[in-house]
């Protein structure tokens, strides 16, 4: 759409990471998380019964699970077969592309198998945060591409993701940022459930422990930004990013603070966990989700306006050049960082093109603001 703000021209580099902090545009990610979706979303769950790897209920959900991401728009569908002690079910993996790393993915997963009983903990809830999650994202560009995967047979012995690590992303030599894991937060009724668990990695091979310990830091700053929930630091282990830890990949989970009794069994139900509690987690994933995969606010442009201007290169890296067409003179230039913070500022008028120095700047988000028109841009560095 057109936006208009005065008469500012705007346009916005990415000139590598930007620093974690509230970003506006996420806060308004996070705060489209419904309640109600996610209430829906755990009670259709629970309704297929008891999704035992290779069951019917299991394929039935499946089938639900397909059909949603279909309706959401999503066209990058895939399933993979999986078999073990003599049954067989499927992975299901649904790409979103990135703008800037298309072959660079943020993996965000949840097992939506169960056993003993329906799931609706275990886990229907991390089930009930992705679907939710990609409704959010649907629409949303991302520099980094994000593949949302709901792994079977987790309950068998983690079977479903380590076949995918095995006959996916070792053969392709998938370039994965980190993974991001949420299994069994739900909570539990009747108690305080104000804090998750946010784990990393402490097991061999320890090369990516470090990477795994400030991406679950940051992801407990922005559970702590998005949502009204506190977290603890534990240790992963136990669900399907154990595949991928293991094959040296970076790691993260959620995993819920109160831990329920009802897990595996038939109790395994809504009245058991806490509606709001997922909620509240969904938020905080929001918002970490677009922290992770560097999502940006898309703006329309009239394409007629754009030949009024020129700027390169895009994406930006040592330099950034602004030249007017000859019908135009460039007004007052500036250039501002995420916290507000004028880092260049032009002359009021400019008769001749303008080169601005970004080698010296700190990797970032800048907004380039050329006092001369009324809609926004974007543009990014690689």
């Amino acid at each position: 759409m057109k936006v208009f703000i005065g008469f500012l021209f705007t346009f916005l580099f990415t000139i590598q990471n930007f620093a974690q902090t509230l970003n506006p545009f996420h806060q308004t990610l996070a705060n489209q998380v419904s309640q109600s979706n996610i209430l829906q979303h755990l009670t259709d769950f629970e309704n297929f019964g008891v999704k035992t790897f290779g069951s019917q209920e299991e394929d039935e959900a499946l089938n639900w699970l397909i059909s949603f991401y279909q309706s959401m728009g999503y066209t990058d569908i895939e399933t993979q077969t999986v078999s073990a002690y003599g049954e067989t079910g499927s992975n299901l993996i649904v790409t979103k592309t990135g703008t800037v790393y298309p072959d660079t993915y943020v993996i965000i997963d949840a097992h939506y198998d169960t056993i003993n009983g329906p799931g609706t903990n275990d886990n229907g809830s991390g089930t009930s945060i992705l679907m939710e999650l990609a409704r959010i994202f649907a629409n949303v560009q991302t520099e980094y591409s994000i593949k949302f995967i709901h792994f079977t047979a987790e309950e068998w012995g983690l079977i479903g993701s380590q076949q995918y690590v095995d006959e996916v992303v070792i053969p392709q030599n998938l370039d994965i940022r980190l993974v991001f894991n949420i299994d069994q937060v739900g909570g539990v009724a009747g108690m305080n459930n104000n804090k998750v668990v946010c784990e990393k990695d402490i097991f061999q091979p320890h090369g990516n422990d470090s990477e795994s310990a400030q991406i679950t830091q940051e992801l407990s700053n922005c559970i702590s930004l998005y949502s009204d929930l506190g977290t603890v630091t534990d240790i992963a282990y136990g669900s399907d990013y154990i595949p991928f830890q293991d094959a040296g990949y970076v790691i993260t989970g959620l995993y819920e603070y109160n831990e329920s009794d009802h897990p595996h069994t038939p109790t395994d139900t809504l009245e058991n966990m806490d509606p709001e509690y997922v909620f509240q987690i969904a938020k905080g994933s929001a918002g970490a989700l677009a922290y992770f995969a560097k999502a940006y606010q898309n703006m329309g442009v009239n394409d007629s306006d754009l030949n009024r201007f020129i700027v390169y290169p895009n994406p930006a890296d040592q330099l950034i050049t602004i030249k007017a067409q000859p019908t135009n003179q460039l007004k007052q230039i500036s250039l501002i960082d995420f916290s507000g913070r004028t880092v260049f500022q032009s002359a009021e008028k400019l008769d001749r093109d303008l080169i601005i120095s970004t080698s010296q700047l700190p990797n970032g988000n800048y907004i380039l603001r050329i006092d001369q028109n009324s809609y926004k841009i974007i543009v990014q560095h690689k």
